[in-house]
């Protein structure tokens, strides 16, 4: 690989150049002013081994403004994305486009948790089995041995027969616990190890978020030899790097964790004769015990702090039972542990979840949180850190690269402070990028007036008789986003009695079709809660109303931001001003970002919440979004969806 001859800020500005690569090769392409400025300064900043935070708007074109100095530096790159779609996007459509225009000549892998790729010993084991609980079950796990006999990367991603949430999947993929690594009999085969050497060799790996964090904190994914020597690390839709790292270097145990070891144990008697009589009872003991204890959580609420479940004899008693059955378990693979390589791995789960459960359950070292979380089929017990600054600060530095964060959601109020705090970052450089799309035309904001406060009974009612009229004037083409689930599907029962648009409702079907479907439609209303306010890209006259029910404030009662805004206080800081506040700002600017996607998209943003005109710091949210010309009444909304209609 040959490196540049000039410096890389001028190579990056000669290619994208109004006559540059870029412009004579990709078709369309446009230089545009506020994307040489973002480039310039992910060049400088590479060159400078130095740290960056840039907002870029949508529509700056931030993925190339990133691409083209890391692709020209002649240097390790690792480019890491916030969602595996747009690991995908990125890999498969940009990337290609950006160095084949640049003609440059470097190697590029695509990496992904080994939970993304088929594990072969699962998947024979599964098929040697035979316990399904359909024929349906039956024929996938055909067309997926078939598949992977073809596939080159084993990557699910090509898989489209199979739903997202299937339990099929845990059953041929394999995960840090289960995972035999060098002593498997697949080892030459696995996908997974394949994907390791190609990273290994490339000049540029496209990773997302979680296994960048799996490499920086335990290792635990296995990675680790593929991030050390990279001498530059975007971060794209940094925005979600604060709360995923928490998650990251929390230590968890779960209720499914600890049934599918159990399963396992089972399975591997079939190996090792006269097992099936040492193991079969503890480790049925152990479902049994789980069970018990998710029976007893019944009564408390669905999140919460862990002496919440501590103080109550019941939950206290069941939780001692569970992990007094683990390590029962625990001893009996113990001794199995020479007699299979299965076996040993069981083993060397069970005393790993064992170790989580008593750091879980120990006492607090202060600077953390412990909890719990109950679902319909489960439970998971937590220790969450509440700071992740510090070892984020010492990664960087033992990695000695440049660190670039983007996002087109990172500022609030148009600073960085909060942000960069949560990072550990010092004095790091800074670029904000304004979209380019002309909002004075392209879009219009719209207050209700007349809201109850969010509070307040009725409110799912009065938004659904605010939006009503709005909706007729748009026919339909709306997103409709909510803080939670319950007044989701509060809004989709009154919607449905309407029917003058199609309706889709989150949860119904997956993600991805009920998009395809809604585009299809034309003139569908959409509604969603968490994960449809980002990552969420529907360009065109499909979309042309977004709604947001209130202001996303998390959750007062989340157990991890309780403990958060009290270490804020005692700090002497100001928990609403420093932690909740702008959390939601940016959290806002992701859901309102999904109306105006290109140059051509028209629309109206509903705000429905009155605390943005009646509270002081209804300011800064409505500073930190574009600048959108605002109304209150509802005939601007009719004149606005008229003119765009004639």
């Amino acid at each position: 690989m040959t490196l540049p001859q000039t410096t890389l800020p001028q190579s990056t500005a000669a290619a994208l150049a109004d006559d540059g690569p870029l412009a004579r090769n990709i078709a369309g392409y446009v230089a545009r002013p506020a994307q040489q400025r973002m480039a310039q300064a992910v060049a400088d900043t590479i060159e400078a081994r130095e740290h960056l935070i840039a907002e870029a708007g949508t529509g700056t074109g931030k993925t190339y403004a990133y691409l083209v100095p890391a692709l020209l530096s002649g240097q390790r790159v690792i480019v890491s994305t916030g969602t595996r779609a747009l690991q995908d996007q990125l890999y498969h459509r940009d990337l290609p486009r950006v160095r084949e225009a640049l003609g440059v000549r470097i190697k590029s892998a695509l990496l992904k948790g080994r939970s993304n790729y088929l594990c072969w010993y699962r998947l024979e084991r599964a098929r040697n089995e035979g316990r399904f609980v359909s024929r349906e079950a039956v024929g996938h796990l055909q067309r997926i041995h078939a598949w992977a006999g073809r596939s080159r990367s084993g990557d699910l991603a090509e898989i489209d027969f199979v739903a997202e949430d299937s339990p099929l999947w845990p059953q041929v993929t394999s995960s840090v616990e289960n995972c035999l690594g060098g002593e498997c009999p697949f080892y030459a085969e696995c996908f997974v190890v394949k994907a390791r050497q190609a990273a290994q060799e490339a000049d540029l790996v496209v990773v997302n978020h979680h296994l960048l964090f799996a490499d920086q904190a335990i290792k635990r994914e296995g990675f680790g030899e593929i991030l050390p020597g990279a001498h530059a690390f975007v971060l794209d839709e940094a925005h979600q790097l604060p709360e995923l790292a928490a998650q990251f270097f929390s230590t968890s145990v779960s209720m499914r964790q600890l049934q599918e070891l159990a399963r396992d144990a089972v399975a591997e008697c079939g190996e090792v004769s006269g097992a099936l009589d040492e193991v079969q009872e503890p480790a049925r003991d152990l479902e049994q015990r789980l069970r018990e204890l998710r029976l007893a959580l019944d009564p408390l609420p669905t999140r919460g702090p862990l002496w919440q479940i501590r103080r109550d004899a019941e939950c206290d008693d069941a939780l001692a039972a569970t992990q007094a059955a683990l390590s029962a378990l625990h001893s009996v693979l113990d001794a199995f542990a020479e007699r299979s390589v299965g076996f040993k791995a069981c083993a060397e789960r069970a005393q790993s979840q064992r170790e989580r459960m008593a750091q879980v359950l120990g006492d607090s070292a202060g600077g953390e949180v412990r909890w719990y979380e109950i679902t319909p089929r489960g439970f998971a017990l937590h220790l969450t850190p509440l700071d992740v600054a510090q070892p984020l600060r010492e990664f960087r530095e033992q990695s000695r690269a440049a660190w670039i964060f983007t996002s087109a959601t990172l500022a609030v109020d148009g600073g960085f402070d909060h942000l960069a705090r949560q990072l550990g970052l010092e004095s790091p450089r800074t670029v904000l990028e304004p979209s380019p799309f002309d909002f004075s035309t392209q879009a219009l904001a719209y207050l209700p007036r007349g809201m109850p406060e969010p509070n307040m009974r009725g409110y799912v009612d009065a938004i659904v008789e605010a939006a009503l009229p709005v909706l007729d004037a748009s026919n339909g083409r709306a997103f409709l986003l909510f803080t939670s689930h319950r007044a989701l599907r509060e809004a989709a029962d009154k919607l449905a009695v309407r029917r003058d648009f199609p309706l889709f409702v989150q949860g119904t079907q997956p993600r991805h079709r009920l998009l395809e479907q809604f585009r299809a439609s034309g003139n569908g209303v959409l509604l969603g809660a968490a994960s449809f306010w980002e990552g969420v890209d529907v360009a065109g006259e499909a979309l042309q109303l977004v709604v947001i029910d209130k202001l996303p404030f998390a959750a007062p009662d989340d157990p991890v931001l309780e403990a958060r805004l009290d270490a804020v206080r005692r700090r002497g800081g100001n928990a609403f001003r420093d932690w909740q506040l702008p959390t939601a700002v940016i959290g806002l600017k992701q859901g309102a970002g999904r109306l105006i996607r290109t140059h051509a998209d028209r629309g109206v943003l509903m705000l429905c919440d009155p605390r943005l005109i009646a509270k002081s710091y209804g300011r800064v949210f409505l500073d930190s979004l574009p600048p959108l010309p605002r109304t209150r009444e509802l005939a601007d909304v009719q004149a606005f969806f008229a003119r765009a209609a004639s």
